[in-house]
């Protein structure tokens, strides 16, 4: 078996980063006072998924390659989720702010 040790140190470096997201989730939900699942925890997935695959792919390991590809598919898709929400939300925001503008100006005129 070949031990390189760059790739065992990049074998290293993807588990410490999948295994981090699990004690960012932690931190927050104890700070939220509630279970929940930051941003941060997808990123963090997705960058030790693609790390972990590059190792698996480096070790021919069907079974590896399999779990971690499959796994980057779920972690994209719920920053992309993720992303529309906050798109939506800003744009209620916005046409929130934008009527209470609105709002405020036919006040302003109908008090003159």
């Amino acid at each position: 078996m070949d031990v390189n040790p760059w790739w065992v140190a990049i074998g290293f470096a993807g588990q410490a980063l999948f295994s981090a997201r699990f004690i960012i989730q932690w931190l927050a939900s104890e700070k939220a006072r509630r279970s929940i699942v930051p941003r941060a925890f997808w990123w963090f997935s997705l960058a030790g998924g693609m790390t972990l695959l590059a190792y698996a792919i480096h070790r021919e390991d069907p079974v590896f390659i399999a779990g971690q590809g499959a796994g980057l598919f779920i972690y994209l898709r719920n920053l992309s989720l993720i992303n529309r929400d906050r798109k939506t939300q800003q744009e209620t925001d916005q046409q929130e702010t934008s009527q209470h503008k609105d709002d405020a100006v036919q006040h302003k005129d109908g008090a003159a």
